[in-house]
């Protein structure tokens, strides 16, 4: 019996081409204007080449999952293979994924470059500093942090508040001993000691002005217009009142261009930016999908964990911000995932179930009926695993057809482009039939900011409604007086539920959606609403992966995948 190669081994096994092959094929010439290389296999796309490309009539398929467990869904790998399969198919497709960030390859989670023989690579470079986007977005907040520290130290001209500043730092790592911190503790005169907290990289606003910008005019503008603090009168300061948008904006002058690499079947690949969905808006940058948008038939892309998350913030924050409907969506769908929301515990989802299965499946249909009140059309993907039986894929096919939704069986993982053949052509009848002035959002501009956080709560959570006390409520009230009440809100909850209790499994209703904080993102333009014990600093399991990560004698990287 061969042993199964591993996602990394089948990755240094890879046919992979010099980039500017890649770009070739996708009708991008080896021309200095046109992109910068960044190495033999990365590259990064000139602005200046960006803007000179025509639109075109294209059609963007978002990729997104049922709720996620740790039996895992294989969202990007699916993303990967079906981008791999409309080539195969004859087609033109480009695909577009977020960044991994470093806290999740050290922590617990793993790298985010697909797997098996669906992957972009070069994937021990994607996953680890890549091309250094995030140490870039890492640098230009904190530089905001320095300008308005020592501001306060000389003289504190905008009278800023030491004990209302809400601009945290941030680092590209799992570190839960940052959370909070004291500051400011070594005896200067014109010190002043204060509390001050980390967030992951991922969660910071300028990660989200980074993905929700379409030129670099508009991310150094949005850049200005954060609220950094509040003066002693109560009056907002904002990063512009500093100085602080051009630093920061020269920072970024390079990260803000587009990533391009390859498939391990050489097709072309954009990797740019990474916010997650559980704590951020969870999507790629919009320069990114709009690039892709213009060079390819079909572009597919990704958002971050289940659809209640990813998809819903990818519909209403980005899709609103960018000008951009998707033909269609594919939901990603596991056999071993669905078992576990019927209440299989993971040491026995090898075992076949089927009363397991059944009783998971309202979990896919609710994510089903979620998608399809945007007004799009939806092809489930089973993510095929060895350990399926042929009468659990039976049971979901059939699910499938009495909700008239098309399925196709995926085997990417083991095949490739070739899994997912079927999975292709479906997705390109869906594209012909589209018609994207059925698509909608949740809600409008207009819509007052409770009632938008009450609507995805019961019309997405299937919640009974929220719970706010008065102090967020006047908070909220403020934000709308002060002009910020026509943003989208940014829904910051944990990812393995539909609830907030990460162990109510399934498709739960009923229930309670309490809000715990809301925090505005002036400069990004959206509200972020903290749900139950949602953390923007993540910590390390006991057992990281970190403990296994090494450099062995030939130099090559140990324990990553």
């Amino acid at each position: 019996m061969n042993k199964i190669k591993s996602d990394i081994e089948i990755a240094r096994a890879a046919n992979i081409k010099p980039i500017k092959e890649i770009l070739e094929k996708s009708n991008i010439s080896d021309n200095p204007f046109n992109f910068s290389p960044m190495g033999r296999h990365i590259a990064k796309l000139n602005l200046e080449y960006i803007d000179s490309l025509e639109e075109k009539k294209s059609n963007l398929i978002l990729v997104t999952a049922i709720t996620p467990t740790p039996a895992g869904e294989g969202k990007t790998t699916t993303s990967v293979g079906l981008n791999d399969g409309l080539n195969k198919i004859g087609k033109q497709s480009i695909v577009c994924l977020r960044e991994p960030s470093l806290g999740p390859s050290f922590g617990m989670k793993g790298g985010a470059a697909g797997g098996g023989y669906a992957q972009v690579i070069p994937m021990e470079q994607i996953n680890l500093h890549f091309t250094g986007d995030f140490h870039a977005i890492t640098s230009a907040h904190n530089l905001l942090s320095a300008l308005i520290d020592n501001h306060i130290y000389w003289g504190n001209k905008l009278n800023i508040d030491p004990n209302n500043v809400i601009w945290k730092r941030v680092v590209d790592l799992n570190d839960r001993a940052l959370r909070k911190i004291e500051i400011n503790l070594e005896k200067l005169k014109a010190n002043t000691p204060r509390n001050d907290s980390f967030d992951i990289t991922v969660a910071s606003e300028v990660m989200a002005i980074f993905c929700l910008s379409n030129s670099v005019e508009e991310l150094e503008r949005k850049i200005g217009n954060i609220t950094v603090a509040y003066s002693k009168e109560q009056k907002p300061i904002y990063a512009k009142d500093l100085k602080a948008q051009g630093p920061m904006t020269v920072l970024l002058k390079e990260a803000v261009r587009p990533n391009v690499v390859q498939t391990l079947e050489n097709n072309l690949a954009i990797i740019h930016g990474g916010p997650f969905a559980n704590i951020a808006h969870g999507c790629n940058s919009i320069l990114a999908t709009k690039t892709a948008l213009k060079l390819s038939e079909y572009v597919v892309t990704e958002a971050g964990f289940g659809a209640d998350l990813g998809a819903e913030k990818f519909l209403d924050i980005k899709c609103r911000k960018a000008g951009i409907r998707p033909s269609c969506v594919v939901v990603v769908a596991t056999i071993r995932a669905l078992k576990m929301h019927g209440g299989v515990e993971k040491e026995n989802l090898k075992d076949e179930n089927a009363d397991a299965l059944e009783k998971g499946l309202p979990n896919l249909e609710r994510h089903i009926e979620n998608i399809k009140k945007f007004g799009l059309e939806v092809v489930v993907a089973i993510n095929h695993f060895i350990t399926d039986t042929d009468k659990e894929i039976k049971i979901i096919q059939d699910y499938c057809s009495k909700l008239k939704v098309k399925v196709s069986l995926c085997t990417h993982w083991s095949e490739g482009g070739k899994g997912t053949k079927d999975l292709a052509n479906n997705v390109v009848e869906l594209c012909e039939k589209s018609d994207k002035s059925k698509f909608k959002y949740l809600y409008s501009d207009e819509t007052p900011i409770l009632e938008k956080i009450e609507k995805i709560a019961k019309e997405i959570y299937k919640a009974k409604g929220i719970e706010v006390d008065d102090t967020t409520k006047e908070k909220i009230k403020k934000i709308e007086q002060a002009g910020f009440g026509k943003f989208p809100v940014c829904i910051a909850k944990t990812q393995y539920s539909f609830s907030t209790d990460p162990k109510l499994k399934g498709a739960p209703s009923g229930h309670t959606l309490p809000i715990r904080e809301v925090r505005l993102s002036s400069g990004a333009e959206f509200l972020v609403v903290v749900c139950g014990s949602i953390m923007t600093m993540p910590g390390l399991p006991r057992v990281p992966a970190a403990d296994n990560i090494r450099l062995n004698k030939k130099g090559d990287i140990e324990g990553l995948f």
